[in-house]
């Protein structure tokens, strides 16, 4: 059964076309519509969701879910959705085809990553895992920007012929539109940089996840509860207790061990800073997704 799951921005064909050209199987449908941006931008998504959901199932015989991703722009949360989207089908049996045309960047990469990582953790389903873009024949965008200027072409050919016509709605219909294009000339389809969370900028990690071994589990699981620890001391400590062992050397240096192989030379998921004679010891970016990724899947208890 081959499952496809497509976050929806603000394209239709590219997100059907090709499975319908191409004579693709598809069994089943996740549709995923962004909430965040204007109160038009959100509807018209919300409307190609809604044909997209009647035209897979006309077309193609899909069953057909929606979901909603409360913010497109928040990786962390899009990575988690992604990956737990994925990992359901895949425990269910099903094949997985990750559509990433469609959206805004932060939510693209955010499954593609989730995707790859979990071709690297389940090597028995990579074959299953498949992630896939499409090109679009035309972009509508320039075609609008042309017909525009034919328009403003118009409006003052009939201003001309009836000696300077001051109809307002002429006037104004000439202005707005000359404003509009002279933004779109100088730049481009999009305007300014959004703030979100205090910064322009939204780091995209590359998510290449390894097989984790049920010691190093539960040190990053502990750092995710915990936070950062002043040393792999303190952390070895908290670990003893939580564990019900009796804190020895060699339990320590168990720690040590692993906590160097999750660390900047080994699969970084940790980050280690130099204070004093010790080391503050705390969960990298990655390591946060790991733990976000793995909280509810059962791996913890």
């Amino acid at each position: 059964m081959q499952t496809h799951i497509v976050p929806v921005g603000f394209d239709y064909d590219r997100l059907i076309a090709p499975l319908v050209r191409d004579q693709i199987d598809v069994d089943s449908v996740i549709l995923l519509e962004g909430a965040v941006g204007s109160e038009a931008n959100v509807e018209y998504s919300r409307h190609l969701s809604k044909k997209l959901e009647t035209d897979f199932k006309n077309l193609l015989g899909a069953e057909t879910e929606r979901f909603v991703l409360e913010d497109v722009y928040d990786y962390d949360d899009a990575f988690e959705q992604a990956y737990e989207l994925i990992t359901a089908e895949l425990d269910s049996g099903n094949e997985v085809w990750v559509n990433v045309a469609a959206m805004p960047r932060t939510v693209s990469f955010a499954f593609a990553n989730a995707a790859h990582s979990l071709m690297v953790e389940r090597q028995e389903d990579r074959e299953g895992i498949h992630t896939y873009y499409t090109a679009p024949e035309k972009y509508l965008e320039t075609e609008l920007a042309e017909e525009l200027r034919e328009q403003i072409a118009l409006l003052e050919d009939l201003q001309r012929d009836d000696d300077g016509l001051a109809d307002d709605r002429i006037v104004s219909r000439l202005e707005s539109a000359r404003d509009l294009l002279a933004e779109f000339d100088e730049r481009g389809t999009t305007i300014g940089a959004k703030e979100i969370d205090g910064k322009h900028i939204v780091e995209l990690p590359v998510a290449s996840f390894s097989n984790v071994k049920p010691f190093e589990e539960l040190i990053l699981y502990k750092l995710g509860e915990d936070g950062e620890f002043d040393s792999v001391s303190e952390l070895a400590e908290s670990l003893a207790r939580e564990l019900n062992e009796e804190y020895t050397d060699s339990f320590r240096s168990k720690v040590i061990y692993n906590v160097d192989r999750l660390g900047p030379g080994g699969k970084g998921y940790i980050e280690r800073e130099e204070h004093g004679k010790s080391y503050r010891t705390r969960l990298s970016r990655i390591g946060e997704l790991w733990v976000r990724a793995h909280s509810d899947d059962g791996t913890g208890d």
